[in-house]
């Protein structure tokens, strides 16, 4: 994949060095060229100078064959006017959009945008290394949606995945077992040593815990 940053700081340099390590055809593109040490050494993409709201510059990176564009600079006006940009004008397929403010953030997800917000995130992984160990709800930037995992319960077994899905609340979607992780149907009947991972709403989370005997 040809996939564009826009913005070498920190996290668009640790970006650009996994992607590139990856395998992809990586271009940075900043307008400070002292940013581009970031990316050490072992950076092996290209650099252009420039901003992401500039379309000559967005050119000059290749925006016109880019299969992906993350645009991480520190301002969100600049992310958000960038992001609006490369996939209005050049009709990039994958633009996202890395915002501060999380009400902003919601605000423009639902004009179509993709959107992350470090600060949500950030927020979301300490409050559930806090309180909720096998619980994390960073799934969306709403924050009403998230990943339960579960060892399944000895009462449980022998019991068809269909027959612990709510509509609307809770869907078991992964299951790992023998240390490989399944797709399962919902006529899979459930074993002595399996794990499930599930969505769940989190104003159902309390009963999706009783469900699957968690505390």
């Amino acid at each position: 994949m040809h996939i564009i940053i826009v913005g070498c700081g920190r996290v668009g340099a640790e970006l650009a060095r996994i992607l590139s390590a990856d395998g992809h055809n990586v271009t940075v593109l900043d307008c400070q060229e002292s940013a581009f040490k970031r990316l050490g050494d072992g950076f092996n993409g290209t650099t252009q100078l420039g901003n992401g709201i500039d379309t000559e510059s967005l050119r000059l990176a290749g925006v016109e064959r880019a299969d992906a564009v993350a645009v991480v600079t520190n301002g969100d006006n600049t992310n958000l006017m960038s992001a609006q940009v490369i996939k209005k004008i050049f009709g990039v397929p994958r633009v996202i959009a890395r915002v501060y403010d999380p009400q902003r953030a919601h605000l423009y997800q639902q004009g179509g945008l993709d959107i992350i917000s470090g600060t949500t995130l950030v927020a979301a992984l300490i409050r559930d290394r806090i309180s909720e160990t096998k619980f994390s709800s960073f799934l969306t930037e709403a924050s009403d949606l998230g990943t339960l995992e579960a060892d399944a319960p000895e009462k449980l077994l022998g019991q068809k995945i269909g027959r612990l899905n709510r509509p609307g609340e809770l869907k078991v979607v992964a299951l790992v077992r023998e240390h490989k992780t399944l797709l399962p149907e919902d006529d899979t009947a459930l074993a002595q040593g399996d794990r499930l991972i599930a969505l769940v709403k989190l104003n159902s989370l309390k009963k999706a815990k009783k469900l699957l005997e968690l505390k």
